[in-house]
């Protein structure tokens, strides 16, 4: 299970708590003449945000930056109550712009490529991560007992040619941002963008986190998480009755408002990871999915067939994907999987819409052969990867793969 946190949070929280530099910041609640004492101390700029459960808030008009205290008003009123990608807000805020010399991007998560948890940095912060290239960007992985020192993140730091001055301070910084990722149990955490001012100083501008709910790290910090309003769609919905009909297999389900891959996930943390990294790829995944626990095939077949005729004609791609399993039975999931495209496409027509598959565990070649043969037969382009290939590698190729689809079909 995890639990995720936004930037409210994060100001309220854990900033100080771990000593990283943020933004002046005040509540929905501010009086106007708190309101007005703060941009007098701001330079008379402030960025209105929603606290929302969502990415891409810029882009769905939920971050204004304001200029004067009816402006602001008007804004925190506003932004309190929107909906972005199918979620609704909990409340509004206001934060201290901060005039960028340079900016950073930076995010930890467990990475399956380096079996253990990774940094990646970029100096093109502020956009998505995703449309930076190689050249931009590096990961290095992290020695948990070890952890991380400001020398490692200087030398990428350099080897992005960030402006030496400031270098130094970048690092120390980037050093407590690691510091409150092991220690609260978090699985993944991003600040994107960290500004840098024309005098060296860093300031996180934006930030998310998604925590491991049994992780006993997490008890530590005594985090309060705060409730979002729920938009419970007819989908969530059936999959929440059909998860409590039967303790045979997990069937959990949590939209992200997306609109490009529909995940068929297992493997609980696995889960996790991957959907993140649909995330930073622009892969725009519909849901959070989790299907492990051994299910026999009429439960991953119920599961399977829910999810498809719900989603499958608004997405690009269906990805298949999990981790080596210890005790699912592979070729049972494939072929109720199987099955269920094959009802799919006796109801719908034909299906042009490539599959991406990946999982490792027992009898996993029958079932890798089941899926050829049933996608074959259905003449719909796939592509397999075995229990050897990095999920998170998987995952990008998927997201890599749905864009492009997208594309070629909005150029016709």
């Amino acid at each position: 299970m995890s639990s995720q946190i936004t930037e409210l949070t994060f100001l309220e929280q854990l900033a100080r708590r771990f000593d990283l530099p943020v933004p002046g910041h005040v509540n929905a609640m501010a009086t106007r003449s708190r309101l007005r004492n703060a941009m007098g101390r701001w330079g008379g700029k402030g960025v209105v945000k929603a606290d929302i459960m969502t990415g891409g808030r810029g882009k769905g008009g939920a971050v204004k930056i304001v200029k004067d205290v009816q402006e602001a008003m008007h804004q925190l009123k506003k932004l309190s109550s929107i909906e972005v990608k199918g979620k609704q807000a909990r409340t509004a805020y206001m934060t201290q712009f901060i005039e960028a010399k340079v900016q950073i991007y930076s995010a930890i998560t467990y990475d399956s490529k380096y079996l253990g948890p990774s940094l990646t940095l970029s100096l093109e912060g502020g956009v998505d991560i995703e449309s930076v290239g190689p050249e931009g960007k590096r990961t290095i992985p992290v020695d948990v007992f070890k952890g991380l020192d400001a020398y490692q993140v200087s030398e990428v730091l350099m080897e992005l040619d960030c402006p030496k001055d400031f270098v130094s301070l970048m690092s120390r910084t980037l050093v407590n941002f690691w510091d409150m990722f092991i220690t609260t149990g978090m699985r993944m955490c991003e600040i994107n963008p960290w500004h840098i001012t024309a005098d060296g100083k860093p300031y996180a501008c934006d930030f998310k986190a998604i925590f491991d709910e049994t992780n006993f790290k997490l008890k530590n910090p005594d985090i309060q998480f705060p409730e979002y309003p729920e938009n419970v769609t007819e989908f969530e919905e059936q999959m929440e009755e059909w998860n409590a009909a039967s303790h045979q297999g997990q069937a959990h389900v949590s939209g992200l408002g997306g609109d490009m891959i529909l995940p068929i996930l297992f493997g609980g943390g696995a889960s996790t990871i991957i959907t993140e990294t649909l995330e930073i790829a622009g892969g725009s995944p519909i849901f959070l999915s989790d299907f492990g626990g051994n299910p026999p095939y009429a439960r991953m077949y119920g599961t399977a067939k829910r999810c498809l005729d719900h989603n499958l004609d608004k997405a690009d791609l269906l990805l298949i994907l999990g981790g080596k399993a210890n005790n699912t039975m592979i070729d049972i999931t494939f072929q109720a999987i199987g099955d269920a495209l094959v009802d799919w496409v006796d109801e719908n027509g034909p299906l042009d819409k490539p599959v991406v598959i990946g999982r490792g565990g027992p009898r996993m070649v029958p079932g890798f052969i089941t899926m050829r043969e049933i996608l074959e037969t259905l003449r719909v382009p796939y592509v397999i990867f075995g229990h050897d290939s990095p999920l998170t590698l998987v995952a990008e190729y998927a997201a890599k793969l749905a864009k492009f689809v997208r594309e070629k079909k909005e150029a016709k």
